[in-house]
């Protein structure tokens, strides 16, 4: 009732003075009764316009924008406007907050590695993030709203949403192709039309997962294969050894070859133990120099070694010229590409060593042969482990089939890369391209040397 008593006393006030003002004209006038009851009646009137016209104008504000402030009035409506105009700001500045932290909440979740998407009880799209839109091919924007299986049109992909059977997550090839997907479902909450069965989308590219799993499996499937072999020709010569009476000459035969196959399995653990610390270990600093010569001249020496006077081994080098690396990787490299060299050209044939400067700063070290040359198909793979032109030839020649997974991973661990190029009958090309910032280069005329 606090609202009404001012606006009773103010009526009451006015109908009293209207009333003495009327009678006061209406004693002059011989009517002071009909004057009295013309004045009260005409303040009462008055009043009431002002109130009504007050109330008006806090309406006219609640009919607008509500931006500026309320009508500034005393009484009952001036109070009425500061308390309306009170409470809409509050709300203003909570609707603000919240919209902040929903704000917060999604540039977080746009951040996230995963993909998420949010489903309404129609299974169409609320809101998804950029990774999402890139795994199931849509547009963050025009598509919200749309129904996500008539987006996304994987049978599998859509039999999971249909079913409805989300503990474990679904893993299928992407609408793109080019990738595999893990998505896994929960349903929450109710949507805004009251369909129950929302749902929390989140997928993971989970392709170079699946690509280094299929590879450890490639791994032990060929480590198995590599090592069964030479163990079982190993176990054949035991036998004979231990139960057939041999002559000296084939004694010493059987003794060679066990000696080939024990080689064999050493070269390959010995490169597959390589592998695992390029693998493992830091990447080589910037900080210690090589002498690009003193490499060379070493990879020389073991592929004349190795030739044993069938080949020629030409070293082209440029004098003074540094790598920045490990030198026993880099020599593993350099030694591996001598070696392949040597076991891959005919007897006669030429390997070349050479160093070159580019105008760009990047050096590269060449290895070069004029032997039998390898199919231009065959040359993306060359680096994967264990793949090989010729499984037969390989195994004649001693190859463990790692030497230029070995070579690649060197190579990329000093910030350069590899590049092969090779023609059948014509010989090979493996250039090992290493960036400027681990080249030092000094001013040097180039020389040859010939074994």
């Amino acid at each position: 009732m606090t609202w009404f008593l001012p606006r009773a006393l103010w009526v009451l006030l006015g109908l009293a003075l209207g009333g003495v003002l009327g009678f006061l004209m209406g004693a002059l006038l011989g009517t002071p009764l009909l004057a009295t009851a013309v004045g009260g009646s005409a303040a009462v009137l008055l009043a009431l316009a002002l109130d009504a016209r007050r109330g008006n104008r806090l309406l006219e504000w609640l009919r607008g924008s509500q931006q500026a402030s309320a009508p500034r009035d005393t009484g009952t409506w001036g109070e009425l406007g500061y308390r309306i105009e009170k409470a809409l700001r509050a709300k203003d500045l909570a609707l603000d907050n919240e919209r902040q932290r929903l704000e917060h909440f999604l540039a977080a979740i746009e951040a996230s590695p995963n993909g998420v998407m949010l489903l309404d009880g129609a299974d169409q799209i609320e809101w998804c993030n950029s990774v999402a839109a890139e795994h199931f091919g849509l547009d963050p924007q025009r598509d919200r709203r749309q129904r996500v299986t008539n987006l996304v049109r994987s049978p599998a992909f859509v039999a999971y949403l249909q079913d409805g059977q989300f503990d474990e997550p679904l893993v299928f090839a992407g609408p793109q192709g080019q990738a595999t997907l893990s998505v896994l479902a929960r349903p929450y909450g109710t949507d805004a039309e009251g369909l129950q069965g929302m749902k929390l989308v989140l997928s993971q590219d989970i392709t170079e997962r699946e690509r280094a799993d299929a590879m450890r499996r490639d791994l032990v499937a060929n480590v198995s294969h590599e090592i069964r072999t030479p163990l079982t020709v190993l176990a054949g010569f035991v036998e004979t050894l231990a139960q057939l009476p041999l002559t000296e000459p084939e004694r010493r035969r059987v003794l060679t070859l066990m000696e080939q196959q024990t080689n064999r399995m050493q070269a390959l653990v010995g490169d597959l133990l390589m592998l695992a610390q390029l693998e493992g270990s830091p990447r080589p600093g910037a900080d210690r120099w090589v002498s690009v010569d003193a490499l060379l001249q070493r990879a020389q020496a073991d592929g004349l070694a190795l030739s044993d006077g069938r080949h020629g081994i030409r070293l082209q080098a440029a004098d003074g010229a540094e790598l920045a690396g490990s030198d026993a990787e880099l020599l593993s490299a350099i030694g591996n590409l001598v070696n392949n060299a040597v076991r891959y050209t005919p007897e006669g044939g030429q390997v070349t060593l050479a160093w070159t400067l580019r105008a760009d700063g990047v050096g590269e070290i060449d290895v070069r042969d004029t032997g039998l040359g390898i199919a231009r198909e065959h040359l993306p793979r060359l680096t994967e482990r264990f793949y090989r032109v010729d499984g037969s030839r390989s195994r004649d020649t001693g190859g463990t089939g790692l030497g230029l997974s070995i070579v690649k991973h060197v190579v990329q661990r000093h910030g350069g890369e590899i590049e092969i190029n090779s023609e059948l009958g014509k010989g090979s090309s493996f250039k090992l391209q290493f960036p400027a910032v681990r080249v030092r280069a000094a001013q040097a005329a180039v020389r040859t040397v010939t074994g």
